[in-house]
């Protein structure tokens, strides 16, 4: 039977240069360093709809509209803009009530957006994240939470079903038993990334990316697109 690192050594060669897209993600700098995309497009992805063919089109579409027109410039701005504006973009009322209220909190951390986000994921902690004031948001998960705090700087794992899906089945592969509840699984992604030689977001973000769709893998299929967000 191989190894756990010769298992995950496997993988991660699927996916060489993954490593830029996870620092960029941990300085916060997506889409441009804009907290603002980052918030809609975290408060997008949680519907669960494909990621590079619905909600990133979206968030651009967004960014077009209301960020580049001047109406949506920072996260206060997000967090009063109008609900009618915001869904000519995209219809679920659920994620925008979300994205405002998260936007309304952050926005009263610090002026500074980015430094707001990364004030609140430095401080904000796995175990009681039902009791932290963004974990308590209605429409906000544990996947959510967790992907919210990686984009604030904190090299962690999100709980979404393709990531525990592939990283169950790396476990199995190497003798040791799936684990399903959430927040342990979170635990042991991060330690299995570290005792085998990565980070745990390039963990993360390696299960997204090896997904096939059509004949090529997604860090193939959407290479220009991945420098952009």
């Amino acid at each position: 039977m191989p190894s756990l690192k010769e298992i995950v050594d496997s993988y991660m060669r699927k996916v060489s240069g993954i490593g830029e897209y996870c620092d960029r993600c941990l300085r916060t700098e997506r889409y441009g360093g804009n907290v603002v995309l980052m918030i809609v497009d975290a408060c997008f992805t949680s519907v669960g709809l494909n990621y590079f063919t619905a909600v990133v089109p979206k968030v651009k579409e967004f960014n077009e509209k209301l960020v580049k027109s001047g109406k949506i410039r920072s996260l206060r701005d997000l967090a009063r803009a109008n609900m009618d504006e915001l869904r000519a973009v995209w219809r679920n009322r659920r994620s925008w009530l979300a994205a405002r209220e998260i936007a309304s909190y952050l926005s009263r951390v610090n002026d500074n957006d980015r430094t707001a986000l990364r004030t609140w994921a430095r401080e904000a902690k796995l175990e009681n994240w039902k009791e932290n004031p963004i974990g308590r948001i209605k429409g906000v998960g544990l996947i959510t939470f967790q992907y919210l705090r990686m984009m604030g700087g904190i090299d962690t794992v999100m709980p979404d079903k393709i990531v525990k899906r592939v990283i169950n089945g790396i476990l199995e592969k190497a003798g040791y038993k799936p684990i399903e509840d959430d927040i342990e699984f979170v635990k042991k992604a991060e330690e299995v990334a570290i005792s085998c030689g990565y980070r745990p977001i390039e963990l993360c973000w390696m299960t997204w990316l090896v997904q096939l769709e059509g004949r090529k893998m997604r860090i193939e299929k959407y290479s220009k697109i991945l420098p952009e967000i």
